[in-house]
């Protein structure tokens, strides 16, 4: 899977960005080019597809049957999910929602999202510590213009972001996507966290705590785009509910 986002719809950490990008002799990509880069890497999968959103966003998916790390993607109301892993926990949360037992793993997280969106009823911390499994998500709300995404605390997925020659942002779970066309400016997502574009990066499994940008080197010792950890010395105001004055589904929603 690989998701791109503008840089006036995710605004990631400013540690994500590597000085050594701009002397790097391998430059990062523009968006375009990484796309075309990643739908002619996958040339035998004919149920491969994309959407574009005009300068906003692109999402391109390739299927994947590895039941280690299955592959889901979903489309309802202007929301386009794709997810990674499963839930053990998935029948009982489709009867939490309301939704059809035989709903999957990315309609579920696109339920809890829009309940959070439009309703809110529970910090979105609490809805994501409620996924008992390996899971990885990207949602983007086009109505909105908007993301969120958040990565499992188990290591049973991974997820890797960059920085795009244009400042784009580029998530994916495939490593050698993100190192082919971000430069130096690439890191792991953070386990346990989720990022939302209004509210930014954040832990749910420790949501008290701030996350720390930690440096990070590669193996010719440059320094690349940081890890980020959850700083568990640290002590942060209590998020704010959903339905507050900072909403995290952004004031377009309405």
């Amino acid at each position: 899977m690989l998701a791109i986002f503008n840089k006036d719809v995710v605004n990631p950490p400013k540690e994500l960005h590597s000085p050594a990008s701009l002397s790097s002799s391998k430059k990062a990509k523009l968006p375009q080019e990484i796309i075309k880069d990643f739908v002619s890497s996958h040339p035998s999968h004919n149920d491969a597809f994309q959407f574009n959103f005009a300068n906003a966003a692109s999402l391109s998916y390739v299927p994947q049957q590895n039941s280690l790390s299955p592959r889901l993607f979903c489309v309802f109301d202007n929301m386009y999910c794709m997810f990674l892993g499963s839930l053990n926990n998935l029948c009982s949360l489709n009867r939490q929602y309301g939704i059809s037992k035989g709903s999957n793993e990315a309609m579920l997280v696109m339920e809890a999202y829009r309940t959070l969106r439009d309703r809110g009823p529970y910090p979105a911390h609490e809805v994501l510590r409620d996924l008992d499994g390996s899971f990885g998500f990207v949602i983007y709300d086009s109505k909105a213009g908007s993301v969120f995404a958040a990565l499992g605390a188990n290591e049973g997925v991974r997820l890797f972001w960059g920085i795009a020659g244009d400042g784009s942002v580029v998530i994916s779970d495939d490593l050698e996507v993100i190192k082919s066309s971000c430069a130096k400016s690439f890191a792991p997502f953070p386990t346990g966290c989720m990022y939302h574009s209004e509210q930014g990066l954040m832990s749910f499994e420790h949501p008290s705590k701030k996350i720390k940008a930690m440096p990070r080197v590669d193996s010719e010792g440059v320094m690349c785009g940081a890890n980020f950890k959850v700083d568990v010395q640290s002590r942060m105001v209590s998020m704010p509910r959903v339905g507050s004055e900072a909403n995290w589904a952004l004031s377009g929603t309405n």
